[in-house]
């Protein structure tokens, strides 16, 4: 046909081709699959009430091409799969894979056209076939109209890991054949993984079975309205549970109360057996009930070997020291099904190793022991011991009331805590190239402890002793300052008079006297040495006499008035006079000082003393003169009359205060001229 006489050719041929590719992609618009409506690509059915889907799908985040025929909720926005038939044989192309009806089957056509997944059916059925998706989520193959079908096969008797409202879980008395609910081998992989529920018929209660042959939990008999391990049952306010036993087949079966609501009941790929219930409100899954349902560890083997297993941390699952995940893929995906391996091969029986060191033990305390233990007659934990390490099948031993030893693969390991006193120590073999250094032993890590803590007690205790000290220095310091000011300012004082006389400043005039500086306590104290017993010359009964050093070297006498003395100020200021007048003027010389001193200087010292010190000024000898008697030029000196005492006065003040001095704060101040 020539499309240049036909315009409309074009369009008709683009028309056919979107027609075809949304017949390829959309849904076929039923629940039924016939002989003459196969289901390929993105086509789905659906159940009559909308409930349920069934289509090619792709599990979890996967970025494999693999797809497989499956059932899942069409009212949950969250995809869950409910049903899947080719679990362990996976399609890479859904475009050129097949569902279709074939010699009495439901059959499933890979990519290649060859069959891997079919109803399995041996009977030959006269009629037509249809599969229909019904509202329950049970995919059924029928023989026969809608009005009186035969029932061929259905999904309900070939569950994989959800049990629906409906559906029996049975034990078939007369084949003695269980229906089995099979966990998923990981979030991504359908495939069968290790953890299935099945009926015991002799018991009337259900078990989960690890790799199907080891029971880890068993639901208890069924006592007429529940099973006895699962009192979450009695609330059948959502649920209605039933048991039925008879010649045929014994079988446990619930409905839902509400029909609106949307349940499922599933082995979890956690080795649990869980029922959720949909939650619009918040779009998730909300949890019912789950066995085992105190602690994930006790799922048998959840670590796989090698594998600890604690329930204080997360994830649950760790591997054994030195040893790593057989996959770190599966172990990302939840799946510690494959467990650990070894980091490094143990020297014993391994010829190739070139080091030759003999392998070793890993100390484990507080360990709930592995499964399958051996026992061996020994009589001594060294002896246990060295039966392992001698044989090259041990992997690990235990020493308590008898020696356990284990060969082959660790399983159900568990990490206790300290609290639980269930458990054991277990020494695991290990290359020695991995211990270099011999693990410590718990009297060694005793010691260790209290050598760290005495450690850390001495540690802060010299840098307190250091800020301490630190902090004494600088007061010593300071204190040591402030001597040196107020030595300063003594020292200012003392040579000022010293350099007015050098300098010939000082005018002597009659009846006018110079006013000298006074000294304040602390000064004194810092010539004194802090009035130290070592500068103490002796002790009078006013109190003792120090001597003292002023900043230019010059050395002096103190007197200090003592607390516990009986006599009083007065008495204190008018002593020396009082020995001038009674002629003992050598009581006030250091006994010291008798054998070295000359009498006749010691007595005219204190007479140009007195002298310096009269009441009226006039009396008072000029310094020209002091100097003079002191040189000798006098031989003759005037008797002193009654010397003059004033209190003390601030010399950093221009104005006196009259406020009480105490007595350690009186000192001698005079006018002279």
């Amino acid at each position: 046909m020539d499309y240049k006489k036909n315009p409309s050719l074009p369009i008709m041929l683009s028309f056919l081709f979107i027609c075809l590719s949304l017949n390829n992609h959309l849904s076929l618009g039923a629940e039924t699959i016939s002989a003459n409506q196969p289901l390929s690509g993105d086509q789905t059915i659906s159940s009559n009430g909308g409930n349920f889907e069934l289509g090619f799908f792709t599990p979890g985040n996967s970025s494999r091409s693999n797809y497989y025929i499956g059932i899942w909720f069409k009212k949950v926005s969250l995809r869950t799969i409910v049903w899947v038939a080719n679990r362990e044989t996976p399609v890479s192309d859904r475009i050129s894979s097949v569902l279709r009806i074939s010699d009495g089957n439901l059959v499933l056509f890979n990519e290649s056209q060859i069959p891997i997944w079919s109803t399995n059916l041996s009977s030959t059925s006269s009629g037509p076939l249809e599969a229909v998706l019904q509202d329950d989520g049970n995919f059924v193959l029928r023989e026969g109209s809608a009005n009186s079908p035969k029932l061929l096969w259905q999904s309900f008797d070939n569950p994989t890991d959800t049990w629906f409202p409906g559906a029996k879980m049975a034990y078939n008395n007369r084949t003695k054949q269980n229906m089995r609910l099979i966990s998923w081998k990981n979030s991504e992989d359908p495939a069968p993984g290790l953890f299935a529920l099945e009926l015991q018929q002799n018991t009337n209660s259900y078990i989960i079975l690890w790799n199907k042959s080891v029971p880890y939990w068993s639901s208890g008999p069924w006592n007429g309205k529940i099973f006895s391990s699962v009192p979450e049952m009695i609330a059948n306010y959502i649920y209605n549970f039933s048991y039925v036993s008879n010649e045929n087949e014994s079988y446990f079966t619930y409905s839902v109360a509400h029909t609106s609501t949307i349940s499922r009941f599933f082995m979890n790929i956690s080795g649990q057996i869980q029922q959720q219930s949909w939650l619009e409100s918040t779009k998730q899954w909300n949890l019912f009930w789950s066995q085992p349902r105190t602690t994930q560890c006790e799922v048998y083997a959840f670590c796989g070997p090698f594998g600890v297993c604690n329930q204080q941390s997360m994830p649950f699952c760790n591997c054994l020291k030195y040893f790593q995940p057989t996959s770190d893929k599966s172990w990302n995906l939840s799946d510690f099904s494959a467990g650990c391996a070894r980091k490094t091969s143990l020297q014993c029986g391994n010829d190739t190793l070139a080091n030759g060191k003999r392998d070793k033990f890993w100390e484990m305390p507080n360990m709930k022991l592995p499964d399958h233990p051996q026992t061996v007659a020994v009589g001594s934990s060294s002896e246990c011991e060295s039966t392992c390490l001698n044989n090259c099948s041990c992997i690990a031993y235990a020493y308590g009331d008898h020696c356990s030893i284990w060969i082959g693969e660790l399983l159900n390991l568990q990490q206790l805590t300290s609290a639980d006193t269930n458990g054991g120590t277990l020494y695991l073999k290990l290359a020695a190239s991995e211990l270099s250094v011999s693990p410590p032993s718990k009297k060694r890590m005793t010691l260790l402890l209290i050598f760290g803590i005495t450690s850390v007690i001495v540690l802060c205790a010299s840098i307190s002793m250091c800020i301490w000290q630190r902090k004494m220095s600088k007061r010593k310091e300071n204190r040591q300052i402030n001597k040196r000011n107020q030595a300063h300012r003594m020292f200012h004082s003392e040579s000022h008079v010293q350099e007015l006389i050098d300098l010939g400043e000082l005018k002597e005039e009659d009846e006018k006297g110079l006013d000298l500086p006074s000294y304040d306590l602390e000064s004194i104290r810092v010539a004194t040495g802090i009035f130290s017993d070592e500068n103490k010359l002796g002790q009078g009964g006013y109190g003792p006499v120090y001597k003292g050093k002023l900043p230019s070297g010059q050395e002096i006498a103190v007197k200090r008035l003592s607390r516990v003395s009986g006599q009083g100020l007065k008495e204190f200021k008018n002593e020396a006079w009082g020995l001038w007048t009674d002629n003992m003027l050598m009581d006030l010389m250091d006994e010291t000082l008798r054998d070295t001193c000359i009498a006749d200087q010691f007595v005219k010292c204190l007479n140009i003393g007195l002298l310096c010190v009269q009441s009226n000024p006039s009396d008072r000898p000029t310094m020209s003169i002091v100097i003079k008697m002191l040189d000798g030029e006098t031989v003759n000196l005037p008797a002193p009359k009654r010397p003059a005492f004033v209190i003390g006065r601030d010399q950093s003040s221009s104005t006196s205060s009259n406020k009480p001095k105490s007595i350690n704060e009186v000192t001698n101040s005079l006018e002279a001229r």
